[in-house]
């Protein structure tokens, strides 16, 4: 006896407000990043151009997640039965491996110029740094009005890389005030390597997170045991096996498992009462339950 529910964790209009509030903070993350490459160059200062790679990984980000929003909708294949979903888990992985190669080229070169800080324009980081602090503060007001930062992981990861940058940002600017105003070169490195402690931190996060998906790790806002004594004080429910709690993608949670009920209980109520307390009390919207009776056993599955 199986119930399929399904259903979408964001409705189609949210879907739209997500994308409308990503292209936003894309425009505007992509814009500063060209400038504080541009900026970098001109003033040598490395903690501009590791701000500048910050930014990067974070375009790429907010481009990954538009396209994981824009795959999403296509409906599933006979191939592909849970559609493309999954897009977007292996887009973060890759950008989060990206990640940690940006942070090991900006590492040399901070490296070298710790040996030999060169002159840095400082009055050009500061001018640079500032402009790219409003504009992250800018997207992080869009993405917080237009798009559902809470619920939504993919929007909500790229909410918090624009944070990130924005804290890399004021990080340039101090490293601007000490070079501008004590003529401290070395503080341009230093903060570089602050920047890229903070861009390990994302990366690190996002690896770990993906690969948990990707191995079929139950999501962290679920508590097994508590799911499970849930299903087992349903009434005329004695026994609950082969539960399986997995994400498909951000926001978007599956779960299978088979019900032992007595043999004498109504099978279609208590199946029903399965699939609404699961989506009630653990936002679970796509289920697959088999109901069993004494009479109907299945053999022990391998997982």
């Amino acid at each position: 006896m199986h119930h399929h529910h399904h259903g979408h964790h964001d409705p189609f209009e949210q879907r739209i407000q997500n994308k409308k509030g990503l292209s936003v903070a894309l425009v505007i993350t992509a814009a500063i990043m060209f400038m504080e490459i541009a900026g970098g160059i001109l003033s040598n200062s490395l903690a501009l151009l590791s701000d500048a790679g910050h930014m990067f990984s974070d375009t790429a980000s907010l481009a990954l997640s538009l396209l994981a929003i824009w795959f999403a909708v296509k409906p599933p294949s006979p191939r592909k039965t849970y559609g493309f979903y999954r897009l977007e888990i292996l887009a973060a992985l890759i950008n989060g491996i990206a990640l940690f190669v940006v942070a090991g080229i900006i590492l040399w070169e901070a490296y070298q110029r710790f040996l030999n800080p060169p002159q840095v324009a400082g009055n050009t980081v500061l001018i640079v740094a500032f402009i790219g602090l409003i504009a992250n503060l800018v997207s992080a007001a869009v993405l917080i009005k237009t798009s559902d930062i809470k619920e939504n992981l993919n929007v909500r990861s790229a909410y918090l890389h624009i944070l990130g940058d924005a804290l890399g940002s004021v990080g340039t600017i101090v490293a601007g005030l000490l070079v501008t105003f004590f003529s401290w070169y070395i503080a341009d490195p230093i903060i570089s390597v602050f920047v890229v402690l903070l861009i390990l931190k994302s990366a690190w996060g996002v690896i770990r997170d993906t690969t948990h998906v990707l191995m079929e790790g139950a999501p962290v806002t679920i508590d097994q045991d508590e799911l499970k004594r849930t299903l087992m004080g349903i009434d005329k429910v004695i026994n609950v096996h082969d539960l399986h709690v997995w994400t498909i993608t951000s926001g978007l949670d599956s779960l299978s498992c088979h019900l032992v009920i007595e043999d004498d209980g109504d099978s279609q109520r208590i199946l029903q009462q399965a699939v609404r307390i699961i989506e009630d009390r653990f936002q679970i919207r796509h289920t697959t339950i088999q109901v069993e009776t004494s009479h109907m056993r299945h053999a022990e599955l391998e997982v």
